[in-house]
């Protein structure tokens, strides 16, 4: 067994991820006092601190895009895992939670992390570049996900309300399993270098000179990622009845509780995304984005397709009004930033500022 001075000398990112697994297995189902909550909260943080640095270490690995997809896959499976805990457990609000957590992870990604990236990078290189075929692909692929699944329920006549009949929710869950594969075989082997990092000629940036960690480092670092990532999600869990009791407390909407979640479970990839952009990898940053929305929304309906099967709860999928329109004007934001494959501040400026905007309107609709 390791000595204490021994203990001591590992880096923190590989002690934390096992400290924060102990923290959730000693919170999960308590109700916790203020000071305990804001401990729960700190080791939350420093768990997307590691979870990010881990990543990092499996893509040096793993190259480019394998890199982005492995983060945005591990959180996505984690995220509908707790979307269908938080389903199962019921509660107020619970009919409409999954697509408000999964259209703000839309938003979140569309938006925030999008924005923030295009921020990051201008700020350090002035104009960032990326391959605008591999971003539009994955952008038209997210369109149709959100389109299919949290578009038509609101104009189909099957069913009462802005909800799937079973057959209908059985085919948006076949058509969302086939894109989503679809974009990753796009991705990762027919036409992979869509999705490399490129140059302000369009050339492929080559990856740095670094010595790849080994095949024992990197499968500590795969094992760490995914302890992180289900100590994120998890701890998400045991704060979301605080976070539950401040929503009620103000006096805000229910679906605020669904953004607070998706901000806590996409946050690593936010970090991981910010990180590629100064470093001048753009398309690293769209990978992360659109790659993790089109996990959320192309892993989410099928699960909960499945569930519903043995969960006696209605399914509500369709937008508000309010969410409706946000989505379109996320859409052709989007479209603009995409098509010429460069961007500016000014193009980063205009994300975030829906981000805000959705933000707000969840709180005060």
């Amino acid at each position: 067994m390791p000595s204490l001075p021994a203990l001591r000398r590992l880096p923190w990112t590989t002690w934390l991820p096992v400290a924060a697994l102990l923290v959730l297995a000693l919170t999960w189902g308590r109700s916790l006092p203020g000071p305990v909550a804001t401990l729960v909260a700190v080791v939350l943080g420093a768990s997307v601190l590691a979870a990010v640095h881990h990543a990092e270490i499996v893509a040096l690995r793993v190259g480019e895009p394998f890199g982005s997809l492995v983060l945005a896959v591990a959180v996505t499976v984690i995220e509908v895992g707790l979307i269908l805990t938080l389903t199962a457990a019921g509660g107020p609000g619970v009919e409409t939670l999954a697509r408000d957590t999964v259209f703000a992870a839309v938003m979140i990604t569309a938006n925030g992390i999008v924005g923030l990236s295009i921020l990051a990078g201008a700020r350090r290189h002035d104009l960032v570049h990326f391959n605008a075929e591999g971003a539009g692909g994955a952008l038209a692929t997210v369109v149709t996900l959100a389109g299919l699944c949290f578009i038509l329920p609101n104009v189909t006549s099957a069913a009462p309300g802005p909800e799937f009949s079973p057959g209908q929710l059985a085919f948006a869950a076949v058509a969302s399993l086939i894109l989503y594969a679809l974009y990753v075989t796009t991705q990762t082997v027919r036409h992979r270098d869509f999705f490399l990092p490129v140059d302000s000629d369009g050339a492929t940036i080559t990856e740095e000179h670094a010595d790849p960690p080994s095949d024992r480092a990197t499968l500590m670092s795969l094992g760490l990622l995914l302890a992180s990532l289900v100590a994120v999600v998890g701890l998400a869990k045991v704060e979301s009845t605080t976070i539950d009791s401040l929503v009620s407390a103000a006096g805000l909407p229910q679906a605020v509780v669904g953004v607070v979640i998706a901000l806590l479970v996409l946050s690593p990839e936010s970090l991981a995304a910010v990180r590629a952009a100064r470093r001048n990898r753009m398309q690293t940053s769209f990978n992360l984005a659109y790659g993790s929305a089109i996990a959320s929304i192309g892993l989410t309906v099928p699960a909960l397709a499945l569930a519903t099967i043995w969960v006696d709860s209605s399914l509500l999928l369709g937008l508000t009004p309010i969410q409706t329109v946000l989505f379109v004007l996320t859409v052709a934001v989007n479209i603009l930033t995409v098509v010429p494959g460069r961007a500016t501040r000014l193009q980063g400026g205009v994300h975030l500022a829906i981000l805000a905007a959705f933000l707000f309107l969840s709180m005060n609709p």
